[in-house]
């Protein structure tokens, strides 16, 4: 079964900042309807004033199971079903391995790992239930690939992108899509307290590597966010969805050098991988 209604019903947290603000705003702007959620709703208040029975405002912390359950139940009660749901909460964790602490990197997965699991069991009953639905992640190009500094932040997106790759497999004789998608770098809020936090422990052995990096940052060519609203109605729009989209012109370069480097060494190990299994 397939929801042939042209507006579409979104469920998508982190509504009040980033990637998650622009897309709420547009999803509504082009008439669909939309529970916006966010850990305040204050935060996200003026969008009830200028869209009203359209919006559904929301209060939400990802990382407890009941105010999930709870908030996908009222969505679904407000809006009579549910289209899209969209896992787009989230922040870094900025430290090298040796830096991060057991509860830095705990509290960062409660949040971009176990939340939007929380949201997809929630969810899915009702999308079984409809024969349809379509479930967004933001993931990251960093899902694909690992940089220096923020390794436990890109290691919650590698199993962001595992899990729903799983989901995809899944959920597909529900009639229900999943996609991701992998934003590269952007001029979003993503640098704001909200969205990194630093890890507490500084060790000045890693000095000069932080200096390159932040050298490097200063020259990178961020995309801007609010071009990327068509590429996310493109995909939810389309009859065969995508698992992956990536966003913005730099990262397909760099991902086909990383997946050849990666074969080219499996490759050259292969007399002793192989050697391995006897």
């Amino acid at each position: 079964m397939e929801n042939r209604q042209n507006e579409k019903v979104w469920f998508i947290t982190g509504s009040s900042r980033g990637f998650g603000k622009i897309w709420t705003e547009a999803a509504l702007k082009r008439g669909d309807k939309v529970a916006a959620t966010a850990r305040n709703a204050n935060s996200i208040s003026t969008l009830k004033e200028k869209y009203g029975d359209q919006v559904l405002i929301l209060e939400l912390d990802v990382t407890n199971a009941s105010h999930v359950q709870n908030a996908i139940n009222k969505a679904h009660e407000y809006f009579g079903r549910l289209d899209i749901v969209f896992n787009n909460a989230g922040y870094s964790l900025v430290g090298t391995i040796e830096e991060g602490s057991t509860d830095e990197i705990k509290a960062m997965y409660e949040t971009n790992i176990i939340g939007p699991i929380h949201v997809i069991q929630a969810a899915l009953p009702i999308m079984r239930a409809q024969g349809y639905g379509h479930i967004l992640g933001t993931s990251s190009a960093v899902g694909i690939y690992s940089n220096p500094l923020i390794g436990y932040y890109c290691s919650s997106k590698f199993a962001f992108e595992a899990i729903y790759d799983s989901l995809s497999k899944e959920v597909a004789a529900f009639g229900i899509n999943v996609t991701l998608i992998e934003p590269g770098a952007y001029n979003t809020e993503f640098g704001s307290a909200d969205s990194l936090k630093v890890a507490s422990k500084k060790l000045s052995e890693y000095d000069a590597l932080k200096s390159r990096l932040m050298e490097n940052l200063q020259k990178l060519k961020r995309g801007n966010p609010t071009a990327t609203p068509e590429a996310i109605f493109a995909v939810v729009d389309a009859e065969n969805p995508p698992l992956r989209l990536l966003l913005g012109k730099n990262d397909l370069p760099h991902i086909r050098q990383i997946y050849a480097e990666r074969l080219q060494e499996w490759e050259t190990w292969k007399a002793i991988s192989e050697a391995a299994q006897d």
